[in-house]
């Protein structure tokens, strides 16, 4: 899907890339949101869940914006989406080897190898080169189906759905292709996604990528666009995000958040207070105000933000 490698212009300076990568995402989440927003398919919070002291109600000039990997869902998207086009033929056994061990050391290690996600987003990027927008879009709805909806971590499902019941859009910011993100955010009910965007032509995809991926700097870029544009307050927003590579992201709000941290983002996050969460081992937050729906197993059911969809199983 678009959006899945590191060939980015050596012309440019990393800087003027990351702006490009995030104007383009922003530009995409804006477009898509308005399709999102007509489906209206927000899973609703249970009934007695508590109403937490922040998000506060009715603020318009706030929004939420979600890392993915390891934040949102378990493990990375882009090795489920590969995943699911092995099982389509789309490449062969030995690439999907490479795929599961890049998915196994995501895993075990809880953080963002940027060589495993260069050959990973390298890889997909020629897979797809020459296949049209529309057909991996639809394969991206089944892959979903098949193996992202049960990794969904409650407790941010929890914290995402409380930015929505207070009337505050919610966006995934991911370095994910935009298409793979936004399918995402459509099946658990967000206003829209950033993500890497992949040039095509003619509905095709070129094999090239429209900036850079999505990643560090160019993520804090593309919130800072759609900030802009959708006229909110930045120290009123708040930020989510498992990884120290999304500091620029999270340091741009008045509400960081490290969910699941790996030890570089924990540190930085204890130095300058900012509120923490662990779903991996059930650790409280290190500081008080999390919102009560955010708690281990709250919100169980919204897990199930694809709960009423059909899901696949092999």
């Amino acid at each position: 899907m678009a959006a899945l490698g590191w060939l980015t212009p050596r012309r440019r300076s990393a800087t003027a890339r990351s702006v490009l990568a995030g104007e383009a995402s922003a530009e995409a989440a804006r477009k898509s949101s308005q399709e999102l927003e007509q489906l209206g398919e927000a899973t609703q919070p249970e009934e007695g869940t508590p109403e937490p002291e922040f998000p506060v109600v009715g603020d318009d000039r706030a929004a939420a914006f979600f890392d993915l990997d390891n934040t949102v869902m378990q493990g990375a998207a882009i090795f489920h989406f590969g995943r699911g086009l092995y099982k389509r033929k789309f490449f062969q056994r030995r690439e999907l080897v490479k795929f599961g061990w890049q998915q196994a050391w995501f895993r075990i290690a809880g953080v963002e190898d940027p060589e495993h996600m260069q050959d990973a987003r390298d890889s997909a990027l020629s897979i797809v080169k020459g296949h049209r927008v529309a057909e991996l879009m639809s394969i991206g709805e089944e892959i979903y189906d098949e193996y992202m909806a049960e990794r969904i971590w409650p407790g941010t499902r929890a914290l995402a759905q409380a930015h929505l019941d207070a009337g505050q859009k919610v966006w995934l910011v991911t370095a994910a292709p935009v298409e793979t993100a936004t399918i995402i955010a459509r099946r658990l009910g967000l206003t829209g996604a950033l993500g890497t965007v992949a040039e095509s032509v003619g509905g095709v995809y070129t094999g090239k990528l429209v900036g850079e991926p999505l990643h560090g700097p160019a993520k804090a870029e593309a919130v800072r666009a759609l900030a802009a544009a959708e006229g909110l307050d930045l120290g009123r927003c708040a930020a989510y995000s498992d990884s120290h590579n999304d500091i620029p992201m999270l340091s741009l709000v008045g509400h960081p958040y490290a969910i699941n941290p790996d030890a570089k983002l924990r540190k930085h996050a204890r130095e300058r207070d900012w509120r923490l969460r662990d779903y991996r081992t059930g650790r409280k937050a290190a500081k008080v105000g999390i919102p009560a729906a955010a708690g281990v197993g709250a919100l169980a059911g919204g897990t199930a933000a694809a709960v009423a969809l059909r899901r696949r199983r092999h």
